[in-house]
């Protein structure tokens, strides 16, 4: 576990160079959501290159679309495609990649950052394997400010009613969005009464915690008969001081000096976890 927090380090390492070179980027949610991707790809979903074009393969829609520099830098440590190729050509014109995931790339499922779209969507999709009878399962990130949409709502009592415990749904709760916290946008606590009233089985934990993060994954396995969403409470910005819990870094390009000091806490934080 403590290699997955040092490479949950060393990929934020590589976003805050991708937003650099395409000078723009959500890297403040980024940050918070790294943990999460690492625990899903390299400890939980059965998906790799290898495996992409298989019927059976887990799913994954990143539904917080505008967090995507994350997603590539996840996608290109796991072999889908280089990480140099990544940093160089983000936002670009002409690139691949995009601001938002594209499904023109390897190991991206749908186009999404509409947001309110991914939970609907992976309702679809783990509906079809139970009608389907096969055993994958369907996982999703959405943003807690994304909450606000109408949508997810329907698509929570969709999964209740179909009964989808192949379905696990993951809220990146920094409890900052772009125009400030989510209490002043629009309150929504508490997350855990509200998806428990939708009758989905509900995790909550550090969501910038390796161990915890692993351990709610796993139970989300165990369960029968409804839908599973773990409230992943995190850190905005985390990994160093100079973003953590600061609304303004949901859209920002570090100056020299912020880059300089940013790279410095990243590394600081990764060789602390390898020695844990």
């Amino acid at each position: 576990m403590e290699n997955l927090k040092a490479l949950s380090y060393e990929l934020r390492k590589n976003v805050v160079d991708m937003i650099m070179e395409g000078n723009g980027g959500h890297i403040g949610g980024d940050m918070s959501v790294m943990d999460i991707l690492v625990q899903l790809y390299f400890n939980d979903m059965n998906i790799s290159p290898e495996n992409m074009d298989d019927p059976n393969r887990d799913r994954f829609v990143m539904s917080k679309g505008h967090s995507v520099e994350a997603l590539y830098a996840v996608l290109a440590a796991k072999g889908f495609f280089p990480i140099e190729q990544v940093i160089k050509e983000f936002s670009k014109f002409g690139s691949k990649f995009i601001g938002h995931p594209n499904n023109k790339l390897p190991g991206i499922e749908m186009n999404s950052g509409s947001l309110g779209h991914g939970l609907p969507v992976c309702v679809g999709m783990a509906l079809a394997g139970k009608m389907n009878k096969q055993d994958y399962r369907v996982y999703t990130v959405m943003g807690d400010g994304e909450l606000a949409e109408g949508s997810v709502w329907e698509a929570a009592m969709a999964g209740h009613q179909y009964k989808l415990d192949n379905l696990c749904a993951i809220v990146d709760r920094n409890r900052l969005q772009i125009s400030g916290s989510t209490e002043d946008v629009m309150a929504h606590d508490s997350q855990e009464e509200r998806w428990a009233s939708f009758g989905w089985h509900v995790i909550s934990v550090n969501g910038n915690d390796h161990d915890e993060l692993a351990a709610a994954l796993a139970e989300a396995r165990t369960v029968k008969g409804a839908p599973t969403v773990i409230i992943a409470n995190t850190v905005k910005g985390c990994g160093s001081a100079v973003m953590e819990n600061k609304a303004n870094w949901h859209h920002k390009v570090p100056t020299a000096e912020e880059y300089t000091q940013i790279m410095k806490d990243l590394e600081a934080r990764k060789e602390a976890a390898l020695h844990e």
